[in-house]
């Protein structure tokens, strides 16, 4: 996928939507979670929970062996 991006030059972009997309989802869960009685940091590490595994811990990509 970063190959493909950076040929097209679209990869600073993709990378700050990504920061930026993540950063909104934090804050929205913590705000959320703050609602429902967590304190500050249980708020924070729920809401870490969830954007880590949504957006972080990715699934391999297939890699195509041919060009290495």
């Amino acid at each position: 996928m970063v190959r493909a991006l950076e040929a097209r030059g679209q990869l600073t972009e993709t990378l700050f939507e990504a920061q930026e997309t993540t950063k909104t989802e934090m804050e929205n869960l913590r705000t959320e979670f703050r609602r429902q009685g967590l304190t500050e940091q249980q708020a924070h590490d729920q809401a870490w929970e969830i954007v880590r595994t949504k957006y972080i811990l990715l699934e391999p990509e297939e890699t195509d062996n041919t060009s290495a």
